[in-house]
């Protein structure tokens, strides 16, 4: 005859781990995801408008036009700027997350 083990539903083999211990991590990479999708709206954005009114027109002194061109380019740069952060700050927090499960 086959002998069958009596296990807990709970702990049956293949079946999902359970997060919900793990809040504080998930609040963190939740609060850094939040930080960054703001950062990436408003950022580009504001410099567009404060470069082209500020810094190109007023200060530069250069054409309504040529503004346009150049504050799009600050904000294409903000944009990359903020997306190497947000890689940089993900792949750093993964790798702490890493170093603490294995000092346990």
């Amino acid at each position: 005859m086959l002998n069958y083990e009596k296990t807990p539903v709970g702990s049956v083999a293949g079946t999902a781990p359970d997060f919900r211990g793990n809040d504080g991590s998930l609040v963190s990479v939740l609060r850094t995801l939040l930080f960054f999708t703001i950062l990436m709206i408003t950022l580009p954005i504001g410099l567009y408008f404060a470069s082209k009114s500020f810094l190109f027109e007023a200060f530069l002194g250069y054409s309504n036009n040529d503004s346009y061109f150049y504050a799009a380019i600050v904000a294409v740069l903000a944009v990359h700027v903020v997306l190497a952060l947000f890689v940089y700050v993900a792949w750093n927090e993964g790798s702490r997350q890493q170093r603490e499960g294995k000092q346990d």
